[in-house]
């Protein structure tokens, strides 16, 4: 099979059959290297495309659709999937005008079948416990890892292990997970703790770790930009803008790029813009220290999904930076959650972190560093019910030191015709309101 395992630091290679998530010479990240030279025909923009629409498995799926970029050579039957990808690419003028700028694509990954990006990753680092003969995964989540863990861990009859912390899960995702079985475990700590926990525990018992540290993830997760970049026609633009958490996606989407440009897909690469909370933003302050020492943070945002404090995934983080001339900026829980009620109010909806793509787009364009003409294409990575909680005391004024701008107010009104009818001619819309 044409891939293995190499590390990013000193190149080492190990076989792809080995369980092994850091370098056993230097403790660097690994990447899945694939030859696409070895490859029995070249990879083209034609094969992706003759495959769109297609009811047959496993090129139904938006991540399996690009296989020979994913995993090439893998038997079919091997793969645990379901249906994963084939997400919306979304043009919202109003959302576009909100972040000052013309042209604005949002793909939203919230619309995976458990309503997160994960599901693009989960499909290959399972795949990938099958292949290697687990019967038990694990993983430590703010939330949508669990959900999307567990639900392909039922899928391909394992059992999942999930992580938790004992406070600020979002009931949408935690959900999730105890409905697909997983064996959950609230522990009395923060993310950043719970990882250092499972990565213990999976050594200890012999369970596949399933974060982002694995790489196969992130093979998965690759798959958005293949997929976006297909959607546009496979013309590439100016900017790229991503919420910054584990940084597993912006990992993944810098590897992706690069190999789209080494096989022809593409001619040239985007710019990429992480975007953190400014409470969980230890990628941001490492940024703007020209990335001289690095210091964690105890990470705390309403972005649950983001709040994470030590990013595993940092060195192949600022090495998509570095290839793509990229940027890193943060947002405020208030211009996270005011740039959510704007994407909610076109009918799109997504979850707090998600957000963080145009929050972050709109302060990029205020400091000048993403121009009014350019072209952005947003990440929105999870559902809008992902954390119904925060939408709903949003509206109703019921976050500490937030102000809701964009509010969409609850009225209470009496069973009686003539006071609906009023409360309704008062609230009426004007036709701006729907351009």
């Amino acid at each position: 099979m044409p891939s293995s395992l190499q590390c990013i630091n000193c190149a080492q290679q190990y076989p792809i059959q080995r369980v092994i998530y850091a370098c056993e010479a230097c403790g660097g990240l690994l990447d899945v290297r694939h030859d696409f030279d070895a490859l029995r025909k070249p990879i083209s923009t034609d094969t992706f495309d003759d495959r769109l629409g297609t009811f047959e498995a496993p090129y139904n799926s938006g991540v399996w659709r690009y296989k020979e970029l994913v995993y090439p050579g893998i038997d079919d039957g091997s793969i645990v999937s379901r249906m994963e990808g084939n997400t919306n690419l979304y043009v919202l003028p109003r959302v576009a005008a909100f972040a000052g700028i013309n042209t604005l694509f949002l793909k939203h990954e919230g619309e995976n079948p458990t309503g997160s990006f994960k599901d693009r990753g989960m499909t290959t680092g399972v795949t990938q416990a099958r292949i290697l003969g687990m019967d038990r995964v694990a993983c430590a989540s703010t939330g949508n890892t669990s959900a999307s863990m567990a639900s392909y861990a039922a899928r391909a009859g394992m059992q999942g292990i999930i992580f938790l912390q004992n406070q600020q899960i979002a009931l949408g995702k935690l959900a999730q997970g105890i409905a697909f079985g997983a064996t959950c475990l609230q522990i009395d700590a923060d993310f950043d703790r719970n990882m250092e926990l499972v990565r213990l525990v999976s050594e200890k018992l012999g369970v596949y770790l399933l974060n982002s540290i694995n790489p196969f993830r992130l093979e998965g997760q690759k798959s958005i930009m293949f997929e976006a970049l297909q959607q546009l026609r496979w013309q590439v633009p100016d900017w790229i803008v991503v919420p910054g958490g584990n940084l597993g996606n912006s990992s993944a989407f810098g590897k992706g790029l690069l190999e789209m440009l080494e096989v022809g897909l593409i001619d040239r690469l985007p710019r990429l813009a992480i975007i953190q909370a400014e409470g969980a933003n230890p990628l941001y302050r490492h940024f703007n220290s020209g990335f001289r020492q690095f210091e964690a943070v105890k990470a705390e945002t309403i972005a649950t999904a983001i709040k994470i404090g030590n990013p595993v995934n940092l060195q192949k983080a600022i090495r998509a930076l570095e290839w793509t001339s990229g940027v890193v900026e943060e947002v405020s829980d208030q211009q996270i959650m005011d740039a959510k009620a704007i994407i909610d109010g076109v009918g799109i909806g997504c979850e707090p972190a998600s957000a963080c793509s145009v929050a972050g787009t709109k302060k990029l364009v205020e400091r000048g560093i993403i121009k009014r003409g350019d072209t952005v294409l947003g990440i929105l990575t999870g559902h809008v019910l992902k954390d119904p909680e925060a939408t709903i005391a949003y509206h109703a004024d019921q976050l500490a030191d937030l102000s809701p701008m964009y509010a969409n107010r609850m009225r209470q009104v009496d069973a009686n015709l003539d006071e609906i009818v009023r409360v309704l001619a008062e609230s009426a819309p004007s036709a701006s309101d729907y351009t």
